[in-house]
């Protein structure tokens, strides 16, 4: 339709399959998969239920009668009401039991508790395969030396697979915040209009087991664990709180990984996938800019600041619940699931893609080693006989007149010949290059990578081999 706003995150970003999870027809599906456990909850317990109208309900669970359901809801102006009424048509038998003793959040509630756990696994799924195709790219290059940077100011070397680790340990606390929290959710069961359950030990005849007992089952049929023990009429919304603090901590950990993309990019070290047709800019033929990077971050800054809504609802809501989380709800919380999808595709897509320019890499650092070689510089000179405070004198003032000629210049770092031929240090040029190895700066880099992937990434990884092979397709 062109004729009407639709959502970028719909047409530009997120994944069908995450888009199909937040749709009409999973959401009322989900509806009808409900009424259906409830009646059997209660044809279990004693309640005059039958066989016959749950089988009845069973047969029309998935053909919902879309346009009887919206002509009802015109005239009734209640979404829930409009529902039970257009399944009873289609059911007539069963048409007095459905929503039998329950209250609109029955259905609405226990619906979005089990779409953001569908949801938050397929996040978790997409984040699992970032995670692998990252562990390839740091295996790859565990043992390539790069200039590292503090303040993004030149420091001690690292490897540039040491550096893909570090985008990986803040993934593998996310990994870790989602399945602590999946594994914590819970249904709301049917709690009633306040949360105590009044309907159901009215429908039980005073029975507290029974009236307990719908809760337990209800949750056995949709696959939970359980629900939770207290409510007001709704779920606190704490627990959406919960849900978007996850999601926006994957953004965070995506937003800082696109940074260090677009600037090693800047430094043409890295680069982020560039398609044979693909237009860098209308005006500068030239351009290969980072916008599959850009894109995370814009999104990530899109769910960061949406996870503030579900703060505020949680704590403006009144006693046993009021209605002012609905119409939040509905836009926040599947845009921030559709949102983290897309940037999870992006960063998939950008990965698997990488670009390394080692020579690049060698010529940036080479410029750089000279200044950190100084201290192995002046213990070989301390060795060859030299007075090592002398030594760190001389030293400060020929980097500060290097470090001029470079800046003020243009010349190279002419650090080593400066300090070839200063007496004081007894060295000649050939035994100062023989210092510039820039595997002897790296530390334990590359046995830090290997300890890594092997205790932490490549056991998540056989814990979770049955979410891999997933290969993202971005849209533009």
């Amino acid at each position: 339709m062109t004729d009407r706003y639709q959502s970028p995150l719909s047409e530009r970003y997120a994944s069908k399959e995450m888009q199909y999870i937040f749709s009409q027809d999973m959401k009322f599906k989900t509806w009808r998969r409900l009424w259906i456990a409830l009646a059997e909850a209660e044809h279990e317990l004693g309640l005059p239920v039958t066989e016959e109208q749950i089988q009845e309900l069973k047969e029309h669970q998935d053909d919902i009668n879309y346009e009887v359901a919206r002509e009802r809801e015109a005239l009734v102006r209640h979404d829930v009401m409009a529902h039970v009424y257009a399944y009873g048509t289609q059911c007539p038998k069963a048409k007095g039991i459905i929503h039998l003793g329950a209250t609109s959040c029955y259905v609405g509630d226990n619906t979005d508790m089990i779409l953001m756990r569908e949801a938050l696994k397929l996040v978790k799924k997409k984040l699992v395969n970032v995670l692998n195709e990252l562990a390839k790219f740091a295996d790859s290059y565990k043992a390539q030396p790069t200039l590292a940077f503090t303040h993004f100011q030149p420091a001690q070397p690292t490897t540039v697979g040491k550096r893909a680790s570090l985008w990986m340990m803040e993934l593998t606390l996310d990994l870790e915040d989602l399945d602590y929290l999946i594994g914590s959710m819970r249904l709301l069961g049917s709690k009633g209009t306040t949360g105590t359950q009044a309907s159901f030990l009215e429908l039980f005849d005073g029975d507290h087991e029974k009236a307990k007992a719908v809760d337990r089952k209800i949750a056995e049929k949709m696959g939970f664990p359980g629900c939770y023990p207290v409510s007001g009429q709704t779920y606190s919304r704490k627990v959406d709180s919960r849900v978007l603090n996850v999601l926006a901590g994957i953004a965070q950990s995506a937003h800082k990984f696109s940074n260090d993309i677009r600037l090693l990019q800047h430094l043409k070290e890295v680069e982020e996938p560039f398609e044979k047709n693909q237009i860098g800019s209308s005006a500068m033929a030239y351009k290969r800019n980072p916008m599959r990077s850009e894109r995370i971050a814009s999104l990530a800054n899109y769910v960061i600041a949406d996870s503030i809504n579900p703060m505020i609802t949680a704590s403006t809501q009144w006693f046993e619940r009021t209605l002012d989380d609905s119409a939040n709800k509905r836009i926040s919380i599947p845009e921030a699931f559709l949102a983290v999808d897309g940037i999870l595709d992006l960063y998939l897509n950008v990965v698997d893609g990488l670009v390394v320019y080692p020579k690049v890499i060698e010529k940036r650092l080479m410029a750089e080693l000279p200044f950190m070689a100084t201290e192995n510089i002046m213990m070989d000179a301390v060795k060859a006989g030299g007075d090592r405070q002398e030594l760190h004198e001389r030293i400060r003032v020929l980097s500060m007149e290097a470090g001029r000629n470079v800046k003020e210049k243009g010349m190279d770092n002419n650090l080593l010949e400066l300090i070839a031929a200063d007496p004081a240090f007894n060295l000649n040029l050939s035994d100062l290059q023989k210092l510039m190895e820039p595997a002897r700066y790296t530390g334990r880099a590359k046995e830090q990578v290997e300890e890594f992937l092997a205790d932490v990434i490549r056991p998540i990884l056989e814990e979770n081999r049955e979410l891999l092979g997933v290969k993202a397709e971005i849209l533009v």
